[in-house]
């Protein structure tokens, strides 16, 4: 009996060492680990559609899309540097940087609300495609929830807690750019889903380190699932007073 209470012991001592040590990694490499998953995406996802449709498209993209890829691009290389230097504890500096990140964001935004314009007239007057003009709804809420969530960043800048996880769920908004190139999730419109189980593995962290949900996460899920599915309805069933806002904003 005393052998096989050692033998639980031992065990217990174990698991509660492992667990430990899991939320001794969360705490220190989870947005780091997922600034580096996240890039892979990014590559994984762009690399299968980048060359027909940018590098070597015919006929040639505006600037706009390059000048579009080139600041997305940075932002990942952005979050990226600013996960590492929170882990190496190089705060001063991820606080200087975070001003770039803020210009940055704001030009993000004005460059994806007119490349979704203006790429959509490119669509529909050049490449002569029909029925493009309903998925203006995907950037436009794309840009309203990675404006939003920075801007609140920005506000709440001396709340890390909150800080960090809203520039995460701004991060992961992008991520349907990426997860919306492999055909399967696209043509099921199901890549909102990809997102949001990034974000997902959020609060998967929060409850493995804190035991709690953080109330960025119980806020902005709910508002988030909502709201991609209206945008998601809006691209698929394309009501007539959508297609009247969209015939509008394109000039058409």
């Amino acid at each position: 009996m005393a052998v096989g209470n050692v033998g639980f012991a031992a065990r217990l001592e174990k698991e509660t060492s492992a667990m430990t040590q899991l939320k001794r990694f969360l705490s220190r490499y989870f947005y780091l680990c997922m600034s580096l998953v996240m890039a892979g995406l990014v590559v994984w996802g762009f690399s299968r559609t980048v060359d027909a449709s940018l590098f070597h498209a015919k006929p040639a993209r505006p600037l706009l899309l390059w000048m579009h890829g080139a600041a997305f691009s940075t932002w990942v290389l952005f979050f990226i540097a600013q996960s590492t230097l929170i882990r190496v504890r190089k705060v001063s500096v991820h606080r200087t940087l975070g001003w770039f990140g803020s210009g940055l964001a704001t030009v993000m935004v004005v460059l994806g609300l007119t490349v979704a314009v203006v790429m959509t007239r490119f669509d529909m007057v050049v490449l002569h495609q029909r029925g493009v003009d309903s998925f203006l709804s995907i950037p436009f809420w794309d840009m309203l929830v990675f404006g939003t969530c920075i801007a609140l960043a920005i506000l709440w800048k001396k709340k890390p807690e909150y800080h960090r996880r809203l520039v995460f769920v701004a991060t992961c908004e992008l991520m349907d750019a990426a997860i919306g190139r492999f055909d399967f999730w696209f043509n099921h419109s199901i890549f909102y889903v990809g997102l949001d189980l990034l974000i997902v593995l959020g609060v998967v962290r929060d409850l493995v380190v804190d035991g709690r949900i953080h109330k960025v996460y119980l806020y902005a899920l709910p508002v988030l699932v909502v709201g991609q599915s209206i945008t998601v309805y809006l691209w698929r069933a394309n009501p007539a007073w959508w297609q009247a806002v969209t015939h509008a904003i394109l000039g058409l």
